[in-house]
């Protein structure tokens, strides 16, 4: 079915922007050229942010906890109103005393508009516009404009993306992996994604104090691949499997762009995947 799917949004793209060269060098860890590979079409895919920002949106919100308030808050109360005649206003008081209950303008009174459980806050998205989304999304990591328009350090990186030998995958310690980040020209980016910075509004009073940067997204074949944990020693540093691949790893925030790095092996588990 899934290929089914992937043939009709090949159709409807009918003629892809083809990129200038579909050739990319394969890296070592060392940071040296030691062959060529082809692309496969997905990253020829014309680059869709309106879609891509609504896949996001779609994954984001899924994640949300629906909250609301008690029917019934402010209301459990023996107020009732006095009626006309009185020189007061007609608003329910509590028995007894000239203290106002109940109604949203006295101390204690219900909400006029209180947030409802039951509104609807998830972005709901087609099964093909989120797999477009994701395609369009790989096809810009290939395109150097717009990783560098999403604020990424690359002036010492040589293609976009990286395509690294599978050693890459097997790699255990934070050390080891800061020397490849070093000889692939990717830890200028790592450097900058560590900078967090502080709001300056009152969400650093709500439980979101810092900014969190993104830095580069590592993509394997494998959820058990070792350097994922090494990875996780530096802040902003993403790896995923190509089987878990969503539009929140290859672009953040509904921005497409984002500096990757691909295993040979994830190249070619990418091309069978997302291939008519």
């Amino acid at each position: 079915m899934e290929k089914q799917w992937l043939g009709n949004l090949w159709f409807q793209a009918r003629v892809f922007q083809l990129i200038e060269d579909t050739k990319r060098g394969v890296y070592n860890l060392n940071g040296e050229k030691v062959g060529e590979v082809e692309l496969p079409r997905v990253f020829s895919l014309p680059v869709r942010e309106d879609l891509i920002r609504r896949a996001f949106l779609s994954a984001f919100t899924a994640r949300l906890q629906p909250k609301g308030r008690d029917p019934m808050a402010g209301k459990r109360t023996t107020a009732e109103s006095l009626g006309p005649g009185r020189g007061l206003a007609r608003i329910p008081r509590i028995k007894g005393t000239a203290r106002g209950a109940f109604v949203n303008s006295t101390r204690g009174g219900h909400l006029a508009f209180p947030p409802r459980p039951d509104k609807k806050i998830h972005e709901e998205i087609n099964k093909k516009e989120r797999l477009l989304a994701i395609m369009s999304a790989l096809a810009a990591t290939a395109k150097k404009e717009f990783v560098e328009r999403r604020g990424h350090e690359i002036s010492n990186v040589k293609e976009f993306p990286l395509i690294v030998v599978d050693e890459l995958e097997n790699v255990n310690s934070a050390k080891q992996l800061r020397e490849v980040f070093e000889k692939l020209g990717v830890w200028d980016d790592v450097e900058r994604a560590s900078q967090w910075r502080q709001r300056s509004t009152k969400g650093k009073m709500r439980g979101r104090r810092y900014k969190k940067r993104v830095g580069p997204l590592i993509i394997v074949s494998s959820e058990e691949a070792k350097v994922r944990n090494a990875a996780g020693a530096f802040p902003g540093t993403d790896v995923v499997a190509v089987n878990l691949l969503s539009v929140k790893h290859l672009a953040p925030g509904g921005v497409p762009g984002r500096l990757t790095i691909i295993t040979q092996k994830a190249l070619e588990e990418i091309g069978r995947r997302f291939s008519p």
